[in-house]
């Protein structure tokens, strides 16, 4: 097997599985709102329709619950869907199918019956859409029994997370940010998977661990780097690409050989993801902690219009580095 690879969008990666999978797998389809338009979708589903046709490829009218209703029985009945939302904050509408139906189905038959339903949500922050356009709920998903949850910040892993996600035999939240679409990485020609579950170390490093999800990962690396040029800080970035489950492994032996842990998180403070994270080190490895750790989350506020708010609003590099630093002055949480 060839192990070519080439740049390639984010959003072209995602574009590049779909077209492989459903090429290797009739069972495939896709289905969601505005499937066919560069508006909803970018460019994740360009000539999908005109390869596979509008029965494999189904823009629906705007009904999420339906939507994801039809995909869950579907994938009951042995097809694979991958149902999409455009904006994540209407998948609040799909939540009794999801939630009811499709996490709880193969507990329910004990075993019997499978659903590989794959239920990809996409976050629209930015761009002064405000609050009912910009969140990221994927805490909540991560909370359900019965539900994985993976969120891609590389082209490669958009593309091998979602073949992962498609070939699972039960029910994966696909969550992507509109934010990465357009960036480029190396991404190989040929179908491949990423487990899921497994993080991975963006860079090592011995003094700090930074742990982040989505776009955040990628500002974790940029801050890194300004640590080690400008402090001599040398910071291990941790992309954990599922949060559900989390890779507790590889976070423990980061903090076990750091001492030092800040989170960094693209959804809100209280009740967050970051606050899991939180909790998991702390019941793993307090022990080995030489400070307090940290988190970097969204206010408790929801999203401005405002352009100039919203750069107050989103955290980036220089907010972990600014935490980095403060954690770095921080001895012991032993004193």
């Amino acid at each position: 097997m060839s192990l070519k690879s080439r740049k390639l969008q984010y959003s072209l990666a995602i574009n590049e599985a779909l077209h492989q999978l459903m090429e290797s797998d009739n069972s495939v389809f896709l289905i969601g709102q505005g499937v066919k338009s560069p508006w909803y979708v970018g460019n994740t589903c360009r000539w999908l329709i005109e390869k596979f046709g509008s029965e494999r490829v189904i823009d629906t009218p705007v009904s999420e619950n339906a939507i994801t209703g039809v995909a869950i029985g579907a994938a009951i009945a042995g097809m694979k869907p991958i149902v999409v939302h455009p904006r994540m904050d209407f998948m609040l509408y799909a939540m009794d199918p999801i939630i009811n139906q499709a996490a709880n189905w193969y507990y329910m038959t004990g075993g019997k019956l499978n659903v590989p339903v794959v239920i990809w949500g996409i976050i629209n922050r930015g761009g002064e859409q405000a609050a009912q356009h910009s969140q990221a709920f994927h805490s909540i998903f991560a909370h359900i029994p019965g539900l994985k949850v993976v969120m891609p910040s590389t082209p490669y892993d958009a593309k091998g997370l979602l073949i992962s996600a498609v070939q699972d035999p039960n029910p994966v939240v696909y969550i992507d940010d509109r934010w990465l679409y357009g960036i480029e990485g190396e991404v190989p020609e040929n179908m491949y998977s990423i487990p899921i579950g497994k993080a991975v170390i963006r860079r090592p490093g011995k003094d700090v661990t930074i742990i982040g999800i989505s776009y955040m990962a990628l500002e974790a690396l940029k801050a890194a780097e300004f640590l080690h040029k400008n402090y001599n800080i040398d910071a291990e970035v941790i992309d954990l690409r599922t949060i559900k489950p989390i890779d507790v492994d590889t976070v423990s032996e980061s903090i076990k050989k750091t001492g030092r842990v800040v989170i960094t998180d693209v959804g809100w403070k209280t009740g967050g993801f970051s606050a899991e994270v939180l909790s998991t080190i702390s019941e793993k490895v307090f022990d080995f902690l030489k400070a307090p750790p940290s988190r970097i989350a969204l206010p408790d506020a929801p999203a401005p219009a405002s352009r100039v708010l919203e750069e107050v609003y989103y955290p980036n590099y220089e907010n972990i580095i600014e935490i980095v630093l403060e954690v770095m002055k921080n001895d012991s949480v032993k004193k």
